[in-house]
Formats: structure tokens, sequence, C-alpha cells
């Protein structure tokens, strides 16, 4: 049984796979003083009233959020018996190569979602993730990644509107009716939603035209559904691309190693 654990800048998610499907999933948010006995009773309890009884033999980590590692490490010792493989260590190997500049770190995240859309659909990929930030991850066709775009995220657009501008109330996203906005908050919606679409249609488009070659979009992220039933910016939506990932890449190490 494996534990996989996807530590984003807002949300952790934590997700057991039995070998062939996810027998649970569950979320809380990400805060680096969390400690391993926090971890613990917070994830025993969700399993106990979900009634998944099982034995957690391994454990991986992918984590945009440093401090948050050392806590997790201590937890999949203390409670688990088992050294956790952390994406992004010298010691986790990746069924991918990475090509970018000599000295670039490159986000956990983002080399979990290469892999992750290298095994559903081959190479030639633009993977877009909407999450704290909205990133573009581009794949070669032979499965390596070779750079990508970031960009604020949605949501991290609009607390910025919020904060920076007095008279600008707090709005969640949705599509508007109409482009034209006839009050403030149709006004800030329409110019998320609609900058987003832009956005991401203009930075595909000019990645395709830089590459001279057809790739294939890959969506995910929460906010991603939203965009893609209302323009067709994606070849495919997967929910759960980093999790797939993480048993790419775990299932990886444990054969080469």
């Amino acid at each position: 049984m494996l534990l996989a654990i996807d530590c984003g800048n807002t949300n952790t998610v934590f997700s057991i796979w039995d070998g062939e499907a996810f027998i649970g999933t569950w979320r809380t948010s990400t805060e680096w003083q969390r400690t391993a006995d926090q971890y613990y009773v917070w994830l025993s309890t969700l399993m106990k009233f979900q009634n998944v009884d099982v034995e957690i033999t391994d454990v991986i980590v992918s984590s945009t959020v440093p401090r948050v590692v050392f806590n997790l490490r201590v937890f999949a010792d203390r409670y688990f018996n088992t050294r956790p493989i952390v994406v992004g260590k010298s010691d986790c190997l990746l069924p991918v190569d990475v090509r970018v500049d000599a000295g670039t770190a490159v986000g956990p995240d983002r080399l979990v979602n290469t892999v992750a859309g290298y095994d559903l659909f081959g190479g030639d990929l633009i993977m877009v993730d909407f999450g704290t930030a909205t990133t573009f991850d581009v794949v070669d066709n032979d499965g390596a990644y070779i750079g990508g775009v970031i960009s604020p995220g949605v949501n991290l657009s609009l607390e910025a509107l919020h904060n920076a501008a007095a008279a600008l109330p707090h709005v969640d996203i949705t599509k508007p009716q109409a482009v034209i906005g006839t009050n403030t908050i149709a006004c800030m919606q329409s110019g998320v939603f609609w900058g987003y679409v832009g956005l991401v249609r203009e930075i595909c488009a000019r990645i395709k035209a830089e590459r001279a070659r057809d790739m294939r979009v890959i969506s995910t992220g929460g906010l991603a559904p939203l965009f893609q039933q209302s323009e067709a910016l994606f070849d495919h939506y997967i929910d759960d691309l980093t999790m797939h990932g993480l048993t790419v890449i775990h299932r990886y190490n444990k054969e080469n190693n």
C-alpha cells in the first residue's frame, strides 16, 4: 500500500494507492508548522471514519514547500516505518530526462506532471496546471521536461485585485454571462475569466509555433473544468494527474533500486 502525498502551496493531498486504484483521498491546508504527530492523528481519523483499514508500506512525497518535507519524513518513519521517496531529491530516480539550464531547480510538481502526462499520452505535450500559480510545462517527444511558463494563479489574481484596490470586493471565479459586465463583480469575473482563456490560448499557440509541431494540451487543477466547458482549450482534463505521476515514479524507483 502506497501513501502518495502532494504538498502544494495552498493544499496538501494524501492518497492511498493499492496497486490498481486510489482507495482513499484526503485534503488539508498546507502548514509548515504541522508536526508528524498531527499529520498522523488527522489522517488516521479520516481513514477510520471512511473504513479504510490498510497497512501502508511505502510513502512518496512531492512538495513545493520545502519546509514541510522534514515533518513528512518523520511522519513516514515514525508511523509507517518507511523512508519516503521525495521527488526532486538526488536519490529519487525519474523515468524521464530534465533538459533545462544548468543549475535550474524545477518544481517537483512540474516533474511529476511531466511523468504522468508522458505515461498516459506519450510525448509532445503541454501540461497546464491551475494551482496557486498557473503553470505550463512542455514535454518533448521522448518524455523529457524541457521547460515551460509560470503565470499567477486565477485565485491569486482575484485576491490581488481585492487586496490592492479598496473598492473591489472578493469574488469567486465563474464564467460570466456576458463579456461586458454591468456591475463590479461581473466586471471582475469577466476580466479574470476571459483574461485566462486568452492567456491559455495564446501561450499554448506560441509554444506550438516555437516547437513547430502539433502538441496535445493536458489540463489539471481544480479550475480546469471551468475553462474547459466554455472553450475548447484542452485535449484532455485529468483530475488526479499528479497522484498518477507519483505512482509511476514510485514504481520506477522500486524497479531500479
